[in-house]
């Protein structure tokens, strides 16, 4: 039980995919740069990571999460409309 339970919380510092980064950042109307000076980086580094090129390491990482975390309960992203069925 202790083992699922810390998969769970291990889960909980993931990170949207590269794309959904960016929509979040956009949604905020927050530059690269305003993200790369909170968190003590390059702007080219938010980039990469907004590209999938990268991923950020410890400890720029949680903060990144808990960024992302954040904007996402602000900025939820769109559902998709289904379509019907036949």
């Amino acid at each position: 039980m202790f083992q699922a339970v810390d998969a769970l919380l291990a889960r909980a510092e993931e990170l949207p995919p590269p794309d959904e980064r960016a929509r979040l950042r956009k949604a905020a109307r927050l530059t690269q740069q305003q993200i790369a000076d909170a968190l003590q980086v390059k702007r080219e580094t938010i980039w990469t990571w907004e590209k999938g090129r990268v991923e950020p390491r410890t400890p720029q990482r949680e903060a990144y999460a808990r960024l992302l975390r954040g904007l996402a309960e602000r900025f939820p992203a769109p559902v998709e409309a289904e379509a019907p069925e036949r």
